[in-house]
């Protein structure tokens, strides 16, 4: 973490839009898959007291969409240590494999039979999980999203990173800049399912259509599912199937890392470019070896600590849910916007000139 303190960089991930989207790769349901499910506005129920005493001795299970994934061990371990310091206990279970999608529904199951007070989950896909979810909150179980949204209705609240729309935009703005404004792009994504990932695509889209990128073409959305061994080799394809390439955008710490690997041992290093979302520690050495000019990420473990503020504020009732309620997360105070979306801050570039001053 930063020696001062992580601009609050991820809000803006799906803060954006309530769209509820967020997280570091992920992939994609239809709009009409979506509508299936519950889209109506965070679930909420009863009045909020931000006066009520907060409550201590819960137990707060997170389920992230991938274990022993460093940016949700990063993540996690936030949640831990703001649960420690509010006197409530945390465990953690989830997936081996960032598209098990199933997996993450008997998780949910697990964590409904163990009887937890609340769970994060960051979900590999909007509509999937919710069936398992809201038989949670019929359980009394408040549910908090973070990093990838589910459908409104099939939660309490959403943590995001960042808003969809900054984290969409400001990629496409940092790789033009350092393509000079000219060129055909690719995207290499998570899971073609991935919420966030897909919201974030979007926002990249409309981005693009500004008049100032004329002269930059989108020639190809790849898709690497969060695998290294996949992203690496679309990559490959990428730059195999479009010679003329001139930048990569990578919205998943695992596919910019991926694709700077292989970058960084190919001809193409320093002549196409690369951004997207990376954590410092695994992209350091590819901005110091010229690979990588910049990069953006919000801090994972600030992340993980407001969504386990979240889950605990929503037990001891100082907040439903509702659009406009404010509670206070250690020193700072978070109003809940549309859909339920609580937003941790905008995201930070990360350079040469500044990334040695992270660590995560």
């Amino acid at each position: 973490m930063r020696k001062s303190s992580l601009p609050r960089a991820c809000a803006a991930l799906a803060a954006v839009s309530s769209l509820a989207l967020a997280a570091t790769a992920c992939g994609g349901t239809t709009k009409e898959d979506v509508k299936n499910e519950s889209t109506g506005a965070a679930v909420s129920a009863g009045k909020a007291d931000p006066n009520a005493a907060t409550k201590k001795g819960l137990t707060v299970g997170f389920l992230p969409k991938q274990v022993n994934n460093p940016y949700f061990t990063s993540a996690d371990k936030g949640g831990e240590a703001a649960l420690k310091e509010l006197g409530s206990g945390y465990k953690e279970v989830g997936p081996s494999s960032a598209t098990d999608t199933s997996g993450q529904v008997s998780y949910v199951n697990t964590l409904t039979q163990q009887r937890v007070d609340a769970m994060a989950v960051s979900a590999q896909d909007p509509g999937a999980l919710c069936t398992a979810l809201k038989q949670a909150m019929s359980s009394g179980i408040k549910v908090v999203t973070y990093d990838s949204d589910t459908n409104p209705g099939c939660r309490n609240a959403f943590v995001s990173q960042a808003s969809a729309e900054d984290l969409g935009r400001t990629e496409v703005q940092l790789l033009a800049q350092q393509i000079g404004y000219k060129g055909e792009i690719a995207i290499l994504s998570a899971a073609q399912t991935a919420t966030n990932q897909n919201v974030w695509i979007d926002y990249m889209k409309k981005e693009l259509q500004d008049p100032k990128y004329k002269d930059m073409k989108l020639v190809k959305i790849a898709y690497g599912n969060d695998d290294a061994q996949q992203s690496f080799q679309q990559t490959q394809g990428l730059l195999q199937e479009h010679p003329n390439l001139k930048g990569i955008i990578s919205p998943t710490t695992v596919g910019i890392k991926a694709a700077a690997q292989y970058l960084s041992g190919s001809k193409y290093k320093g002549k196409v470019k690369l951004t997207g979302l990376g954590t410092p520690d695994d992209m350091r050495k590819y901005v110091k070896n010229g690979t990588v000019d910049a990069f953006e990420l919000w801090d994972p473990a600030k992340l993980g600590a407001l969504a386990a503020q979240t889950a605990v504020a929503l037990v001891s009732g100082q907040i439903t849910g509702k659009e406009g309620e404010t509670f206070k997360a250690g020193t700072t105070s978070y109003t809940i916007g549309k859909d339920g979306v609580i937003s941790l801050g905008k995201p930070t570039v990360f350079d040469a000139k500044n990334i040695d001053q992270f660590n995560f």
